[in-house]
């Protein structure tokens, strides 16, 4: 497979140079002109030719021409357009940096990428939001949330009342990939899930892409969102920070050495602990507990040549929750969090060429301490990865933008392990063992501009997983009783699975406003999240593909329609999808958590499909900015071993998912924002019968997902007020307030039964009741910047 790339590659790039003997190339990076900062898919269209390139993730552009004069039309969303004239008698290199614009009231527009670029582009199912769209959204209890604006998009749905967590077409939570800064982050909630781990004073750019998947990317079956980290200003120091209701944060970014390295770091607390605590009297039996999580993104980047860049960029978070009952001896302790580190080194070998080479490390740990007296027990969870990859842009031509390259990750997996002791006994049961994989990957792939009507964007992916010793694998009776064992020495390879992963998406454009996309993309997906509960919880565990759980097979294909009216100020879209999942993973029926024994032991397999439409209609210009995103969905699954084998609605299925969004400009101070949320309520399983078993009152549950809860929805309004700065003033300040669900509607969150009255007596009565978590609930947030 390396061979075949290496021939590709060699033979692309003899023929170019066969057929360009009187062409050259100008290469260099599109740049803010005030920070320095790099700008991710900044357009430089070549006016006489009618076509362009974009900038790459690190805001590189190659542009080949034949000798002659040009003007170069360099665009960037928020940002002055810039008419450069090009002399093409020689190779160039050329930085280009571009103005922050100022726009008048009524041409306001807040898309963070080029217009047009949803009809123009190859790329199926991809959505770039800025981080100013996010931040002017209303949000839950003043803490923006780069998740949960997703949320807001067509085929991306939430996984309940108040979660970060999110579904797209119908897949699990583990189907998505989410990168920051080339890490994955495996949990990436705070609060159990009420918020992200995401801080948007630390975040560049957000990129998600949920169709059509570039053979970059693998490993999950639904969807990438793809997070950088902004690089620090190159000019001038910065300060922003904020104080909000439950947590504070503050950023610093600024130059090492002007214009040659930089830095960034963002920090974020909440401060519940503290507020909570002088209320909490000595006599309460809460006194000493409590709950907190911060968060810290750093990031330094030093430009050694025209060729050289050295990135190093981290995050480390923690939630800590502890409960300190003082009158019954009784105490816990539940840690979990997040580390990662990125070092990335970026090299021009030449004009067409570009490399960017990253060392990857990252940690999720989930743990629980419980004390009673004498008695401590210790479980803990979590997920390790060291990865290193190499990804290679070569721009052949103005027609021709290959990308290819290689990855490596070691995992190692640390599912349930659990300890203690009483007194001086220790206990140490016949836990879970580690587990070990090396994964593998090799792509290629190809933006090709056939015509000016057909555009191609295909590439295939080769990934291969071993599971690797240390391991000893056990052969059961049909009681699950152990008969004999295989021992697996160190780095021995116990099951390895692999395969071709091919990606094709083709835009015909119809004419300069709009196109018919399609594409099919299939995905191999070696890691699973095994969890009850359908969203992302510090307690879910992350388990491995072994000799026992095969990869998960994902196809999709997908079609779509995409149109702009009015000068690019609407862009509407259509697209339907239709998506098969092989080796799904559920616990089977009548499951209950024992930490002593291997979670495989309780997995049944069986497979998943989900079909849909997804409308959209965004306005981008003007005053008034928002968008409509519908969705009508149906995602279904199949198991020999559960509901008698029938297919059941899965609980990720929502028949029907609206969201409309809108941010209005009231003034140069005023900017007023509202979010409306419709959704069809969760699939869930209820009991249908109750009776007495030996004087036990004993249910008997309908069949898998057979009810619906009551449907979702919610209004969400926000103003915020950005008063004129004061000119000895070295600050800019805002005020940003906020109404969570103006209407107060009581949204299920989860219905339990109730007994009223007496069996004995015959005036037992069992009835079903609603909780609900978050009425009504006003905010306020306020920002300043130095």
């Amino acid at each position: 497979m390396i061979k075949k790339i290496l021939l590709t590659f060699i033979l692309i790039n003899t023929l170019t140079g066969i057929f360009a003997q009187d062409k050259f190339t100008l290469n260099g990076y599109i740049k803010d002109s005030l920070s320095g900062e790099t700008l991710i898919g900044a357009n430089i269209a070549v006016k006489e030719e009618g076509r362009g390139v974009t900038t790459n993730q690190y805001g590189f552009f190659s542009l080949t021409l034949a000798r002659g004069k040009y003007d170069l039309l360099v665009t960037y969303v928020g940002y002055q357009p810039r008419l450069v004239s090009i002399d093409f008698d020689g190779n160039k290199t050329l930085n280009i940096l571009l103005s922050q614009g100022l726009s008048d009231l009524n041409n306001v527009t807040v898309v963070g990428r080029k217009r047009e670029s949803n009809v123009k582009s190859a790329q199926m199912g991809k959505v770039d939001l800025s981080i100013t769209t996010i931040k002017s959204l209303p949000s839950f209890l003043g803490e923006v949330d780069i998740l949960k604006a997703l949320q807001l998009l067509p085929g991306v749905r939430n996984a309940g009342e108040g979660n970060s967590g999110f579904y797209v077409r119908g897949g699990g939570p583990d189907q998505n990939l989410i990168l920051l800064d080339d890490a994955v982050v495996y949990n990436t909630g705070h609060l159990f899930g009420f918020f992200s781990v995401f801080n948007s004073d630390a975040i560049k750019s957000l990129s998600l892409i949920k169709g059509g998947m570039p053979a970059q990317y693998g490993g999950r079956l639904s969807s990438v969102i793809d997070i950088a980290m902004k690089d620090g200003n190159m000019n001038k120091t910065e300060v922003d920070a904020g104080i909000g209701l439950i947590a504070s944060r503050l950023a610093i970014q600024g130059p090492i050495k002007k214009n040659k390295a930089s830095y960034m770091i963002s920090a974020r607390r909440t401060y519940i602990d503290a507020l909570t605590k002088p209320f909490i009297g000595k006599e309460n039996s809460f006194r000493g507990s409590g709950y907190y999580f911060y968060d810290l993104n750093a990031k330094v980047n030093y430009i050694f040549s025209e060729k050289d860049r050295l990135y190093l960029s981290g995050y480390f978070g923690r939630d800590k929750f502890d409960f300190n009952n003082g009158k019954r001896s009784f105490k816990v302790s539940i840690p979990w969090g997040n580390s990662t580190a990125t070092l990335r080194w970026n090299h021009i070998f030449n004009k067409k060429l570009f490399a960017n080479t990253s060392l990857v490390y990252n940690d999720y740990r989930f743990s629980f301490t419980g004390l009673q007296n004498d008695f401590n027990i210790n479980l803990s969870s979590g997920i390790k990865d060291l990865n290193a990859k190499t990804d290679f842009d070569y721009y052949a031509t103005p027609e021709h933008k290959l990308k290819f390259g290689a990855q490596y990750t070691f995992h190692t997996f640390l599912p349930s392990v659990v300890s203690g002791n009483q007194d001086t006994i220790e206990f140490k049961p016949a836990n879970v063992q580690r587990k070990y994989a090396n994964e593998y990957a090799l792509y290629i792939q190809d933006d090709w501009d056939v015509s000016r009507a057909i555009k191609l964007n295909y590439g295939i992916r080769y990934s291969q997983f071993q599971q690797v010793g240390r391991y000893t694998a056990y052969t059961t009776d049909a009681d699950g009783n152990k008969t004999d064992s295989t021992l697996y020495g160190s780095g021995q390879t116990v099951k390895t699975y692999g395969g071709f992963e091919p990606r094709l998406t083709v835009r015909y454009a119809i004419n300069d406003v709009s196109s018919f996309k399609a594409g099919v993309t299939r995905n191999l997906q070696y890691i699973h999240l095994v969890t009850n509960a359908g969203s992302t919880l510090p307690t879910d565990i992350w388990v491995p593909s072994t000799y026992r759980v095969k990869p998960q097979i994902g196809w999709q294909y997908a079609a779509g329609y995409f149109r702009n009216f009015n000068n690019n100020m609407f862009e509407t879209s259509v697209e339907v999808y239709y998506k098969t999942m092989q080796n799904q993973i559920e616990y089977r029926e009548g499951y209950t958590p024992n930490t002593l024994k291997d979670p495989e032991e309780d997995f049944v397999f069986g497979k998943g499909w989900s079909y849909g439409a997804e409308f959209f209609v965004n306005k981008v210009k003007g005053r008034l900015t928002g968008w409509v995103g519908y969705t009508l969905s149906y995602t279904w699954r199949r198991f020999a071993q559960l509901n008698d084998g029938e297919k059941y609605p899965s609980r990720y299925d929502r028949r029907h998912d609206l969201s409309v969004v809108g941010t209005y400009q009231l003034s140069s101070k005023w900017k007023l924002s509202s979010v409306f949320v419709f959704g069809t309520g969760n699939a869930i399983s209820l009991p249908e019968r109750f009776y007495f078993v030996d004087g036990t009152l004993t249910q008997e549950y309908s069949r898998i997902n057979a009810y619906r809860m009551k449907p979702y929805h919610r209004l969400d309004v926000a103003a915020t007020y950005t008063p004129v700065p004061k000119k000895k003033r070295k600050y800019t300040g805002s005020w940003v307030f906020s109404i969570y669900n103006l209407y107060s509607r009581a949204n299920p969150y989860f219905y339990y039964f109730d007994q009223e009255g007496s069996a004995t007596q015959g005036t037992l009565t069992i009835k079903s009741k609603q909780v609900s978590l978050f009425p009504v609930i006003p905010s306020v947030t306020w920002n300043v910047k130095f």
